[in-house]
């Protein structure tokens, strides 16, 4: 009994269909491994869009819970685009900009100014941490920052509304000192800790899970533990390990 072959066209149109469809999902494979630290500089800009919004409509409760949100995001950008290898120049002026909006812009409306005086002090707290962005980020030292990373002094003036119910005389007090520390040139340690030993691991897992699914008073309390552990003992307790190979001068930064 005779076998009919078939086509050679055949074979040929379902070959090259086969290799435009595995370089295809290659293609996306690598745009996504190229942008997903991205994406998380976009969704921590979003969480600032949306909480100055909520500032804005006096919701300030749902404006600190994205201000906390958006600290975690700016945490996470900067060791996914390290550990996929995908640090840019674009990263990295995305992420400034995402950092400005959530811990500057948004963070300063938590302030509530109504006359001259709560005025100037937001505009203040704005100028600083565009000065910490713009001027103190790099320290010239291996593995350091010069002046407060903005993203714990947010954390700090969110928890500490949070937990008083939004006593604006010390929150108002708090930013002063965050000001203070942001703008010092004082040195802090590179907060890499989804790249760091295991307990900082947890304590980043933890903060997830207390901002997405715990009580307010829980998310604030542990917010709080968090942020002012790193800013009084940033090197005794938070330091990176020096011999990490993945820096780069490029990409978010977690700053």
């Amino acid at each position: 009994m005779w076998m009919v072959s078939p086509p050679v066209g055949i074979l040929q149109s379902t070959k090259k269909l086969f290799l435009s469809e595995r370089a295809g999902w290659g293609q996306t494979l690598e745009f996504i491994r190229k942008n997903a630290a991205n994406g998380l500089s976009v969704a921590n800009l979003v969480a600032g869009l949306s909480s100055v919004l909520c500032s804005l409509n006096r919701q300030y409760h749902h404006s600190c819970w994205l201000l906390l949100v958006g600290f975690l995001l700016d945490l996470a950008d900067g060791a996914v685009a390290r550990q996929l290898d995908a640090c840019s120049a674009l990263g990295a002026k995305l992420d400034d900009f995402a950092d400005f909006t959530t811990f500057g812009l948004a963070t300063a409306l938590l302030l509530q100014p109504q006359g001259v005086l709560d005025g100037l002090l937001a505009i203040a707290y704005v100028l600083a941490v565009f000065a910490r962005l713009c001027f103190f980020s790099s320290a010239g030292i291996p593995f350091t920052y010069r002046g407060l990373p903005c993203p714990y002094a947010s954390s700090l003036l969110a928890g500490t509304f949070l937990l008083t119910g939004g006593n604006i005389t010390l929150l108002r007090v708090t930013a002063i000192v965050m000001i203070l520390f942001m703008v010092d040139r004082g040195f802090y340690p590179h907060d890499k800790v989804l790249e760091s030993q295991l307990w900082k691991k947890l304590v980043y897992a933890g903060g997830v899970a207390a901002v997405l699914f715990s009580p307010v008073a829980v998310a604030s309390i542990y917010c709080l533990a968090w942020s002012t552990s790193y800013i009084i003992f940033p090197f005794a307790i938070w330091s990176c390990k020096a011999n990490s190979g993945l820096v780069s001068p490029l990409g978010p930064t977690g700053d």
